[in-house]
């Protein structure tokens, strides 16, 4: 559990990163990370549109704004799983801080899906051209087109019953 519960709060750092690394192309600044890149799909269709430094920029500045509102919230999840993590199994108040822990580890995921959708429309609405929202949403109804091929590739395809799993 510990280990998915911090992964949570890497890729929500992440999200931050991803941007700031799309904001500028190979060779700009960003990161080169081939074509899938591992980054929320709505920042990695930022890549191909042709920012310019003014617009890479503005990305930058809306990701940090948004990261730095989470960062509050984040920090004090850490601290409340730390704190849940120091309990014995056998403290009182065990269950009710499970409890309270998976209350706040929700509130903060919900918290970072909304602020992932408000960045993405501030930059779809405030800074892109309409030439760019344009490609924006072609790039990301061909990632989806692809999304939904590996999923029927998948499917049409299972990995076979490893011995562990059989038993």
């Amino acid at each position: 559990m510990r280990k998915s519960i911090t992964l949570s709060l890497i890729l929500s750092a992440a999200l931050g990163i991803s941007a700031l690394a799309f904001a500028g192309g190979p060779g700009e600044g960003g990161f080169d990370h081939g074509p899938r890149g591992g980054h929320a799909e709505g920042m990695l269709a930022l890549r191909g549109l042709n920012l310019t430094d003014a617009q890479k920029a503005q990305v930058k500045q809306i990701v940090q704004q948004s990261f730095a509102s989470l960062k509050a919230q984040g920090q004090a999840v850490h601290q409340q799983r730390e704190a849940f993590e120091a309990l014995s199994p056998s403290a009182s108040n065990y269950q009710s801080s499970a409890a309270a822990l998976a209350q706040a580890e929700a509130n903060f995921t919900s918290a970072r899906i909304i602020a992932r959708a408000a960045v993405t429309a501030q930059i779809y609405n405030s800074v892109l051209t309409s030439a760019q929202q344009s490609q924006y949403t072609t790039q990301k109804a061909a990632f989806e087109a692809r999304k939904a091929q590996w999923q029927q590739f998948k499917a049409e395809h299972p990995l076979p019953a490893t011995a562990s799993s059989a038993q």
